[in-house]
């Protein structure tokens, strides 16, 4: 994305600010992290692979000054319990963290395996709890905002993602508690809850379902982007909470 994409020159209070982003090596989390460079803001990559990561802020690099890549698992708790030290020790601050990662396994209850199920709730529920709780002295410092990139699967559940809708129901539960406890230091919480886009997790769906995978019908990660990063630059006595987007078409 560009920044000239998002609300006039509003864009220019990014600059300067520090974003921590998960899932930043590919699809919504890569996009959401390019266009905050794009804007000024410097950067926190988290991922597994260091080497994706470097990729990205290569990328970034070209927009913005300072962009950090800390190799990190989510389902591990000394990896996520780390990063307040280092991110202290490079930045000093957290204004924006975003929760973009997440993996998701398909299945009927009745055969869907229950690893699977444990695998989902660590990374798409325990893991942001846990980030976000770790990093919230940093956050009521700025004060800064949190953004959960959802999915439409956390406010409807459909045959065969009973798993992957339960952990975002239950994403969503974390975010709107959250919100209630930060009201007050200033801190806004955002819930993203995009429909079917074109990255590559819903390439391996439409080719798990025997579909043809067409992007052009599908959002673009980059449209999710300027969507977050519109609301990143409203004032902050505004409180947005939930935020639904989906195609057009509905496939």
């Amino acid at each position: 994305m560009n920044c000239s994409g998002v609300l006039h020159s509003a864009a220019d209070s990014l600059k300067g600010q520090v974003a921590v982003v998960t899932g930043s090596s590919s699809g919504i989390g890569r996009a959401i992290a390019l266009g905050l460079a794009e804007c000024g803001a410097s950067l926190c990559l988290l991922g597994r692979r260091i080497e994706t990561l470097r990729n990205v802020a290569e990328y970034a690099s070209n927009s913005t000054n300072q962009v950090k890549c800390y190799q990190t698992d989510l389902d591990i708790d000394a990896d996520l319990l780390g990063l307040l030290p280092r991110i202290q020790r490079d930045f000093g601050q957290v204004d924006i963290l975003v929760h973009s990662a997440g993996v998701i396994f398909q299945g009927n209850l009745e055969s869907a395996l229950i690893g699977n199920f444990d695998r989902q709730y660590r990374t798409n529920v325990r893991a942001p709890y846990l980030l976000t709780q770790t990093l919230l002295p940093l956050l009521k410092a700025r004060p800064g905002q949190v953004v959960f990139i959802n999915s439409s699967a956390g406010l409807n559940a459909s045959q065969g993602n009973g798993q992957y809708a339960a952990t975002k129901h239950a994403l969503k539960a974390v975010a709107d508690s959250f919100r209630h406890e930060v009201n007050g230091v200033g801190i806004r919480v955002v819930s993203v809850f995009p429909g079917r886009t074109a990255t590559p997790m819903q390439e391996s769906l439409f080719a798990l379902e025997s579909r043809d995978f067409r992007p052009e019908l599908l959002i673009k990660p980059e449209e999710i982007a300027s969507l977050v990063i519109n609301i990143l630059i409203m004032p902050q006595d505004i409180e947005v909470t939930d935020i639904q987007i989906r195609p057009q078409r509905k496939l």
